[in-house]
């Protein structure tokens, strides 16, 4: 929801502009959404679609105005600039209270019952209804989740099902360097060790670093600044473009070999179209010289300069 807020509070040109940056062949080409499913700590109200007590039915289910004059709006939006199709996935923050053993939205209550009984296949059916009104948007999804850190609840000091990108740091830091060299890290680490996808959370926030209910302020790589019509793209706006714009759907990592002595941070790519992509990281205070080789096209020496990253492209000879 915040995410939605920020964006509409942009005039229409500021709006088109923050969606381009972040899905055209312009901007960083994001193809990976995840929409969550009814309120969320980042809403500024707690709703879910199913509101009235004891509706195994779901009669009453219905999207919110949050749904209808925000989120599906901007989603459309998107998809009408992205140069590469969008994949949709939904997550869940909690049940209808009414279904929770806490009966709250909040707290470390659980789904009432066992598998298999009223309420875990109304819960099922809950996620139908939500992808079919969606579905009237000509709004499909790729994927759902169970639901958003669902253990999160056991934290007892903490409000909400949901952790913020570094919960123990301040809030937003314009032009926060070291937080984009965070992502980096984690992405490259991640990348390395199989996973195929990361998401941030969140796309777009205020310079608060919300709306948020539980006052849960994070940072965001884009932060808007309603009075003056602006958003700032952070360092981790830029960070995440080396991956969301260079290794495309298709993508597969492959193994590089590193000298002993190497400290940067770095993964290797074949793309679909035959290219060859090289991300480097340099979380050093020092410039760091390296060369790379692909025995299939040559060898060249270059220099991570301190605190970058840096992503290498070039074209492979086609196998014959």
């Amino acid at each position: 929801d915040s995410a939605a807020i920020n964006i509409l509070n942009l005039s229409p040109k500021s709006q088109r502009n923050l969606l381009k940056s972040y899905f055209s062949s312009e901007g960083i080409e994001y193809t990976l959404i995840r929409v969550p499913m009814a309120s969320c700590d980042f809403s500024v109200r707690l709703y879910t679609y199913a509101d009235v007590e004891n509706d195994f039915d779901l009669k009453n289910f219905s999207l919110t105005d949050e749904d209808i004059k925000m989120k599906i709006p901007i989603l459309q939006q998107a998809q009408a600039v992205a140069s590469r199709p969008l994949l949709l996935y939904a997550s869940p923050w909690t049940s209808p209270i009414w279904m929770k053993t806490n009966g709250a939205m909040t707290g470390r209550g659980t789904l009432k019952g066992q598998p298999g009984d009223r309420y875990h296949k109304t819960w099922a059916n809950y996620f139908i209804r939500f992808l079919d009104e969606y579905a009237k948007y000509n709004l499909t999804f790729w994927a759902v989740t169970a639901g958003n850190e669902p253990t999160a609840g056991d934290i007892i000091f903490y409000p909400f099902q949901c952790l913020g990108s570094y919960f123990w740091e301040p809030r937003v830091v314009l032009g926060g360097w070291d937080r984009g060299s965070k992502y980096s890290h984690s992405i490259l680490t991640n990348l390395n060790d199989y996973v195929t996808g990361w998401t941030d959370w969140n796309l777009v926030l205020d310079m608060e670093g919300g709306p948020n209910w539980s006052k849960n302020y994070v940072d965001s790589p884009v932060i808007v600044d309603k009075e003056k019509d602006v958003f700032y793209k952070q360092p981790m706006f830029y960070h995440m473009a080396h991956f969301s714009k260079f290794l495309p759907e298709g993508t597969q990592r492959i193994e590089i070999q590193k000298s002993s002595s190497c400290s940067l941070e770095f993964s290797a790519f074949l793309r679909p179209d035959g290219s060859a992509a090289v991300v480097v990281l340099n979380r050093s205070p020092d410039d760091i010289p390296f060369g790379i080789s692909d025995p299939g096209v040559g060898y060249i020496e270059t220099i991570a300069t301190a605190d970058s990253i840096q992503t290498y492209l070039w074209q492979r000879p086609l196998e014959e």
